[in-house]
């Protein structure tokens, strides 16, 4: 690698080894060099599989697409920078002006926003519905309808969709049906399986699982569809960081243990929370007392999920009192860490909304989201217990 004015800029290879890492290297190149333009050729027409350029695909990303893949049935899954980017691509990827897509009346805050505001301003054409009733969603239909999209679990009133009824619904009419599985993630629940045709992760939250990685994943059943958002997302530069995508292989590896460990204590402290003075509500999909129960017990296969939602009777005062309250507890904005957090809707995801429209949602002051982590039941049974006691 030497030439008469001496050495070249760049290293030489890296040695070639009859053992292999076990863990998977971190690949942080942003290009890839070739051998010859007909190697290039070759790679772009798929006669050789290589990398170019990291906007079009890195191998870190590829290797946790592909554990996804795996986990939800499906291949040719893309991973992107965020979640958000992948419910971009979906709306942005395959809609064009002049068409119509329903969105489900309960989508995380910011899927809301894209719905209310953004696809609106480049003329395709949007209307919410609620997807625990298919009548309801069916009388929203349009001849211009192309797409539905919905959460399986909501956020943060965690109402179970009607999937299957949604997804007869999209056959009968030949149009897509997109399922967010943030959520209940495929532990829980594989929309594939369900008649989906698009499926979307925000990786950031239960998947990756410890707040330190910023990703989403989307996938389509149909190949031309799935190439489709891979275009989409490669041109907009909707690129995942390599060394967020290899911790995220990480946090993928624990991911089952995770969650069971998660869900089952999600269980305890709701039926905990319930029987709480001060308390006035308690959501959770697997207690008898929630709308969606019946449902949720077919469709969820018993899969409550780490999430628990609950109200207090009191509004934004108690609901300072009892952040401050709650010793050692993150009060933030996120999901699916391996330790407690608790999000105030109205201040954060749906901070957006007007009171009216929070209301109609039944976000009060006194609402909050609970992300279950990884910590023993009955500590947390004790700091909830003190927290809304402080909140009376």
């Amino acid at each position: 690698m030497r030439n008469s004015k001496g050495s070249l800029v760049r290293p030489v290879p890296l040695p070639e080894s009859a053992s292999r890492p076990l863990v998977t290297p971190l690949s942080p190149s942003v290009a890839y060099a070739s051998d010859t333009p007909d190697a290039l050729d070759d790679q772009y027409e798929g006669r050789l599989q290589g990398y170019t350029y990291a906007r079009e695909g890195h191998p870190n990303a590829d290797v946790v697409a592909a554990r996804l893949d795996a986990m939800e049935g499906v291949s040719g899954g893309v991973v992107t920078g965020s979640g958000m980017a992948a419910v971009s691509a979906v709306l942005m990827g395959l809609l064009k002006t002049g068409d119509h897509v329903i969105g489900g009346n309960q989508l995380y805050g910011r899927s809301m926003r894209l719905m209310g505001e953004d696809l609106p301003r480049l003329g395709i054409a949007t209307t919410l519905a609620d997807p625990c009733d298919v009548a309801e969603v069916r009388a929203a239909l349009r001849p211009e309808t192309r797409m539905i999209l919905v959460e399986v679990v909501s956020n943060p009133s965690l109402r179970v969709s009607d999937i299957d009824g949604l997804a007869e619904l999209c056959r009968e009419q030949g149009i897509l049906l997109v399922v967010d599985n943030t959520f209940t993630t495929p532990r829980g629940f594989r929309p594939f399986d369900h008649g989906a045709d698009i499926v979307v992760h925000s990786l950031t939250k239960l998947l990756a699982g410890h707040s330190d990685v910023m990703l989403g994943y989307v996938a389509a059943r149909d190949p031309d569809l799935a190439a489709r958002l891979r275009v989409f997302a490669v041109t907009c530069g909707l690129t995942p960081s390599p060394f967020d995508c290899w911790l995220a292989e990480r946090g993928m590896l624990s991911f089952e243990l995770r969650y069971d460990r998660a869900q089952a204590t999600a269980a305890v402290l709701a039926d905990h929370l319930a029987g709480l003075s001060g308390v006035k509500r308690v959501i959770y999909p697997m207690r008898s007392d929630h709308p969606d129960h019946a449902r949720a017990q077919g469709l969820l296969a018993g899969q409550g999920g780490n999430m628990v939602s609950f109200e207090l009777e009191g509004g934004r005062a108690s609901a300072n009192a009892f952040t401050r309250a709650a010793d050692g507890l993150c009060f933030a904005p996120t999901l699916g860490d391996v330790g407690t957090t608790l999000s105030h809707p109205a201040t954060s995801s749906h901070r957006a909304l007007s009171v009216e429209e929070r209301a109609q949602l039944g976000l009060s002051e006194g609402f909050f989201r609970v992300s279950v982590g990884l910590e023993e039941p009955e500590v947390l049974m004790q700091v909830f217990s003190e927290a809304v006691s402080a909140a009376l």
